[in-house]
């Protein structure tokens, strides 16, 4: 049975009550066998604690209530181990070898790199880097509403991609 990562926008997604994503998400979730494997990363987590925070009128109900949501709903973290870092190390050297310039190669960041066809920035987060790597190492389909072409690009045969919320 094939499992899921929830990245950071569809777990929002899936808590919104009322918008068209939550419907779309709510409803794919329906459709999958019951026992489907549905994960979070530690980072997904890291992500929404960090986004809580840093609303200047932080609702602590609203915290609590999705906290509660989340230890329902996905259980099952995904930590980052010291396994993940070959997957990892994997994802971004890919990024780099076919995004960064060939002439005076230095190490960038994979947000600093360039597209060589288009010169617009790559905008691949560490997070994200992250994140598919654990998709790999678990075998997991990454579902997340952001575009990544740049990752998918680089991850095609070893990670797929789906898209709940369109």
């Amino acid at each position: 049975m094939q499992g899921y990562l929830l990245d950071t926008n569809i777990v929002s997604y899936w808590f919104q009550q009322g918008t068209p994503e939550n419907r779309k998400v709510v409803n794919h979730i329906a459709s999958l066998d019951p026992g489907t494997p549905l994960r979070i990363s530690a980072i997904t987590l890291g992500e929404i604690e960090y986004g809580h925070r840093c609303v200047s009128k932080s609702d602590t109900a609203i915290q609590t209530q999705f906290n509660t949501f989340i230890h329902a709903q996905l259980p099952a973290v995904l930590d980052i181990r010291k396994t993940t870092r070959t997957y990892y190390g994997d994802i971004r050297s890919r990024l780099f070898a076919k995004y960064s310039p060939q002439r005076g190669r230095r190490a960038l960041r994979p947000e600093q790199m360039n597209d060589p066809v288009t010169s617009a920035t790559i905008a691949v987060q560490e997070n994200d880097l992250w994140i598919a790597a654990s998709a790999v190492e678990h075998n997991l389909v990454l579902v997340t509403h952001d575009g990544m072409t740049h990752l998918r690009d680089v991850t095609s045969g070893i990670l797929d991609f789906e898209d709940w919320a369109m």
